[in-house]
């Protein structure tokens, strides 16, 4: 299975923060809010079958969902998903949570969705291209799969881990692996590998603080790709 178990005791032993906007993920939190905006200006979510790889505990699930999305919400950390299913309770939100992997979901609902979306996901996996295949396949032809990640260099180690961890303490330490972040290139090979190509991308900037987000052409650190699976 394409998953890094140390990885998944981490975010099981966050999974009851998911929710404290002001704890371990208010950096996702503060973020959701521009992807969610991106994402609207490609493709409209209201009524269409979206997909949420590596899920967590819902943030982008609900937000989805409140558009108008019909969403399902996927993630390998079991407490994450009780913790996505339990928020659910209280908004009353009709979104599908299930603990399962990309590439099995992938072999049982092969293109069921219009959208698929996999967000701040790929630098926790050992192997990022077999999800990104398993994305192409499960996104219907002529559908859009969204990608957010890091890219690696310099400035994105300064910024993400050395500022966003240990100075500003925007995420627990050692959320990241520098290792793991992946160049636009890199993604982009993966993206054309799987029959998809790049319709967008758009880099994320924050203030100094680290407290507001805004969509910029500058991709040197966080950035999101929009995609197209080929009809």
């Amino acid at each position: 299975m394409n998953v890094d178990k140390a990885e998944l005791l981490k975010f099981n032993a966050l999974a009851q923060k998911w929710w404290d906007s002001d704890g371990a993920f208010r950096f996702l939190h503060e973020l959701n809010p521009v992807r969610l905006q991106w994402i609207r200006s490609i493709t409209p979510l209201e009524g269409r079958d979206i997909l949420d790889i590596g899920c967590g505990g819902g943030i982008l699930c609900e937000a989805m969902a409140k558009h108008g999305g019909c969403v399902t919400g996927i993630d390998l950390a079991s407490e994450a998903i009780r913790a996505a299913e339990m928020h659910r309770r209280h908004t009353g939100l009709a979104i599908d949570y299930r603990l399962i992997a990309a590439e099995d979901l992938a072999e049982a609902e092969p293109g069921m969705y219009d959208i698929v979306t996999c967000l701040e996901m790929l630098e926790h996996v050992p192997d990022p291209k077999s999800v990104v295949l398993a994305a192409s396949r499960l996104v219907r032809p002529g559908g859009t799969v969204y990608f957010a990640t890091l890219n690696r260099n310099l400035k994105s180690f300064v910024y993400a881990i050395v500022g966003a961890e240990y100075v500003l303490g925007l995420l627990p330490k050692e959320t990241h692996q520098h290792a793991r972040f992946l160049t636009p290139a890199e993604l982009s090979r993966f993206v054309r590998q799987a029959d998809m190509d790049i319709t967008a991308i758009t880099g994320i900037g924050s203030s100094l603080t680290g407290s507001r987000f805004h969509l910029t052409r500058d991709v040197s650190i966080n950035y999101m790709m929009a995609c197209r699976r080929h009809p």
